[in-house]
């Protein structure tokens, strides 16, 4: 039986972009570039070297996104995932973490899938918790934070990783199926070659839509979500550093600022 791989991902504004927030307090998409979170790079990383290492797997990619999320799926495909998911509906529009583990459970039901593969948190949101919620969603046993992941068995067997902590690392397993995430230290994200990139243009990407789904639009959006956003002001411009000129006592001017700060 072939190993199913499901690989979470997520379509983020760029860091380095000027951010800002909409009217109703979500982040201005419009009015920023985007692309696959660095975190999830990670996670298709770990997924293809599974699948490299088994008899037979195949992975598929799955996003819920506007429009423009279709580039990050691209971007998966092109590193070597073998198809991909695409759940975009006007009403997901707000959706807090607790609408969108909804609907990656019911997308990942659908699909069909042994190991779901989540970066350890995406670069926007940094919440980290959606891997837990999914597993729980799915009911199904969690594996995450892992800086080294394996599968042994193939579809029936075990996923096995290394979590490492600031005073120990722990070995564990879970029996499949199994929701697994992997921190930045599993494994440098390979880059997509030309062929691959190429592929990439001819390989399925399936759309899907809420109703698609079974799910009410009142159970996702900024109306049925769990958290909300009460207010948000943009970042103050930098104003001019303090300047010391040493002139003898400039060690003692930086230490008195350092401790002002409570740097030291």
């Amino acid at each position: 039986m072939s190993l199913r791989i499901v690989v979470c991902v997520k379509y983020v504004p760029d860091a380095t972009g000027d951010r800002h927030f909409a009217d109703d307090l979500t982040v201005d998409r419009d009015d920023v570039d985007g692309l696959l979170s660095e975190l999830d790079e990670y996670a298709v990383e770990q997924a293809l070297q599974i699948a490299d290492e088994a008899d037979d797997a195949e992975i598929t990619v799955l996003t819920v996104g506007p429009e423009d999320a279709k580039d990050a799926l691209r971007k998966a495909l092109s590193m070597g995932a073998d198809k991909a998911v695409h759940v975009e509906d006007d009403d997901l529009h707000g959706t807090d973490v607790m609408g969108t583990s909804l609907v990656l459970a019911k997308a990942i039901e659908k699909t069909g899938y042994d190991l779901v593969i989540c970066g350890m948190a995406s670069t926007d949101g940094t919440m980290g918790v959606l891997p837990a919620i999914l597993a729980e969603r799915l009911n199904v046993p969690q594996v995450t934070l892992l800086s080294e992941v394996s599968v042994e068995g193939g579809a029936e067997g075990t996923v096995k990783g290394r979590r490492d902590g600031d005073t120990a690392s722990e070995q564990l397993e879970a029996a499949l199926p199994a929701v697994v995430s992997v921190t930045d230290q599993s494994g440098e994200a390979r880059y997509p070659s030309f062929k691959g990139i190429m592929a990439a243009k001819k390989k399925p990407v399936e759309a899907l839509e809420l109703d698609d789904l079974d799910i009410d639009a009142d159970e996702v959006g900024l109306e049925g979500a769990w958290t909300a956003v009460d207010s948000a002001a943009e970042r103050p411009a930098r104003t001019a550093g303090t300047i010391v000129k040493d002139e003898g006592e400039g060690g003692k001017q930086l230490a008195a600022f350092l401790a002002e700060q409570k740097f030291i």
